[in-house]
Parts: C-alpha cells; sequence; structure tokens
C-alpha cells in the first residue's frame, strides 16, 4: 500500500503537535510554508492531505482547521476520516489503457471527453481488462451476468454491441474492444 502524504501547510503548531505523535499514525507527515512548493508536491504525488487554517484556492484535498480551542482527538478523527476518503477515492478510478474508469460516476473518460456507462457496461471493461487472453460469451455471461446458459443467447453480443458504438461516437475508437480466437478483448 501506498503510504499517505498529510502536508501541515502554514501552521506551525499543529505541525510540532502532530510530529510529536508521528509514530502513532499511518501516514508520513510534512510541513510546508511557501505555497509554491505545496502546489509542486501535489503535482508529484496525489495522494496528500492538506491541513491548513485557512482555504486555499485551486487545491483540493483540504481541511481546514480555523477554530480555537479544539481538542486534539478531533483533529486526529477528522485528518483520518479525510485520509480515508481519498484512499477510496483514488481506488474507484481504473487506468485501462489511455483511458480512465472512475467506478464511483461509471464514466469512462479520455481527456476532455467522458462517456456515462451502465452498470453492466462498467463491469464488463473492468472484466475484460482484467482477462489477459479475451473473454468468451460464457465467461461474459457467469461473470458479469451471474449466469451460466446453455442456451443460445445473444444478450452478450447486444451488450458488446452498444458499447463499442458509444465508444466510437465519442471517442472514435474502433479497436477499444476487439475480438479474437478467444472471445472479446481491451486493447
Amino acid at each position: 500500500m501506498v503510504m499517505q502524504n498529510l502536508i501541515i501547510f502554514n501552521y506551525k503548531f499543529l505541525y510540532e503537535i502532530i510530529k510529536e505523535l508521528e509514530e502513532n499514525f499511518n501516514f508520513i507527515i510534512i510541513e510546508e510554508n511557501d505555497e509554491k512548493n505545496l502546489n509542486k508536491k501535489l503535482k508529484e504525488d496525489l495522494n496528500s492531505l492538506i491541513v491548513t487554517n485557512k482555504k486555499l484556492d485551486n487545491i483540493d484535498n483540504q481541511l481546514i482547521i480555523n477554530q480555537s480551542p479544539v481538542k486534539l482527538s478531533y483533529i486526529i478523527e477528522k485528518i483520518n476520516i479525510e485520509l480515508h476518503k481519498l484512499h477510496f477515492n483514488e481506488k474507484s478510478k481504473i487506468e485501462i489503457g489511455k483511458y480512465l474508469l472512475d467506478l464511483n460516476s461509471r464514466e469512462l473518460i479520455l481527456k476532455d471527453r467522458i462517456l456515462k456507462l451502465t452498470e453492466k457496461e462498467t463491469n464488463m471493461i473492468i472484466y475484460l481488462s482484467k482477462s489477459k487472453n479475451g473473454a468468451g460469451i460464457d465467461q461474459l455471461q457467469l461473470h458479469v451476468w451471474g449466469y451460466h446458459s446453455k442456451l443460445e443467447t445473444h444478450t452478450v453480443e447486444t451488450h458488446i454491441y452498444r458499447l463499442r458504438k458509444k465508444i466510437l461516437e465519442t471517442f472514435y475508437d474502433k479497436k477499444f474492444i476487439v475480438s479474437n480466437k478467444n472471445g472479446y478483448q481491451i486493447k
């Protein structure tokens, strides 16, 4: 697991308190007082939570603690909650080739283009992306639809056809899902 960073920005008093307790935490504690350096660090590593006493413009993942007095247990609880949210959001995005699949919003993203997906389309893309040699209709029925049928059905082919069409219309990509001897595969 990648360690998360807690960047305490321009808040020396809080940094000194949290730093004393560092061995009890599961994150790296960093002090930063310069906004340019902060932006540089955030570009290098998106797995960071910024704790500050005033809102910073154009920066995500901020925890603003501007009330006083405040219990240390409250601050630590808030930090842990925000780091869990950050971890959850990070895990909700999957890179598939040149695309980004956002599991929370069920969107396939390429640069500034976004394609809304159904739950089945999202599950098909995930399954096909994990399949190294491709997946046949039977495998997709079992793992995406949750049933195995000996009867001929065109459900999978219909869904694949519609998904390919949506991808072609949005991204102009004819080769996102290809057919091979083993079935369907994402290239």
